[in-house]
């Protein structure tokens, strides 16, 4: 590995002092690996790069058509290396301060309807069997909760102990967060453990109930509930139905602060992507009780 020693470092104080996953860790690694092959060919050393040096690599990676959003992680990626570089006393600068960071697209999420999100809740019910016991508790807790994917798959069966009103999230970055859980959602999720006949560890167990259902297992059982619900399964995904739980809360009155606890975000800056609903909300509201109303309608 090119620039290993300085790397490596960088990586165990992620692991060590941030709880980084490890899909985070091996993204890392493969950015910085990339600068690192960069910076050789021009003859420095990853921890050595200078202001020039990450400069080209930024027209670098444009030059091989790298999109705005994948070098704007690069570039992150680099800041976090070069800030640790520097309070590990390796180098006196950090070169990355006045660099630009490319500029995004802005995109606003996916977004299902109110009466879409119904009728996929509806549709997981047809599923046969443990098939449509795992969508309908699966669906419900995604839509009340607005889980990652991966914080559902990973509850354990215990999670639904004593009352089951909340649940306890260990989140990204090992960040641990408490989300109510709804009636419904926890009603569909019960109707999973008082099955008898499958014994696991996990409140979605797989194939192998010593294991957990895997998010490509998860994608076919969405895909299925889509299809019985009539709608295009290329529009939903697990992500989509957290941006619906957002948005919706939103569009009912939630603040954006306590949204940000609801979703684990650790910077309120990540939530303010659904500021789009609180300002169709507060135009609707400006034209509906306004003394001047009619005169901003027309306008």
């Amino acid at each position: 590995m090119i620039g290993s020693r300085h790397i490596e470092a960088f990586l165990e104080m992620l692991a060590a002092e941030r709880g980084a996953a490890t899909n985070t860790l091996l993204a890392y690694e493969r950015d910085l690996n990339d600068f690192a092959r960069f910076a050789a060919t021009l003859a420095q050393g990853v921890h050595q790069a200078d202001r020039d040096t990450l400069g080209a690599y930024l027209a670098h990676m444009r030059a091989v058509g790298l999109s705005a959003r994948s070098a704007a992680r690069r570039l992150s990626c680099l800041r976090h290396f070069h800030r640790f570089l520097a309070r590990q006393g390796v180098r006196g600068d950090d070169p990355t301060d006045l660099l630009d960071a490319p500029k995004l697209p802005r995109t606003l999420p996916k977004l299902l309807s109110e009466a879409e999100v119904t009728s996929l809740l509806d549709a997981a019910a047809t599923l046969p069997a443990r098939r449509g016991l795992t969508a309908e508790a699966a669906l419900e807790i995604l839509y009340s909760t607005g889980l990652r994917i991966s914080e559902l798959l990973g509850l354990p069966r215990e999670a639904l102990a004593g009352t089951g009103d909340i649940l306890f999230i260990r989140g990204k970055g090992g960040r641990e967060r408490i989300v109510p859980l709804s009636d419904t959602a926890r009603r569909a999720a019960a109707a999973i453990t008082a099955d008898a006949s499958v014994t696991s560890r996990w409140l979605f167990p797989g194939r192998d109930p010593r294991r957990k259902l895997t998010r490509q297992g998860f994608d076919l059982i969405l895909r299925d509930v889509c299809l019985a619900a009539g709608i295009d399964p290329g529009r939903v995904s697990p992500h989509v139905l957290r941006h619906a739980f957002a948005s919706h809360m939103l569009a009912h009155g939630a603040d954006l602060r306590s949204l940000q606890l609801l979703l684990g975000h650790a910077d309120i800056a990540t939530t303010q992507i659904y500021t789009h609903v609180l300002a169709e909300r507060l135009q609707k509201l400006v034209e509906a009780h306004h003394p001047l109303a009619e005169r901003i309608r027309s306008a």
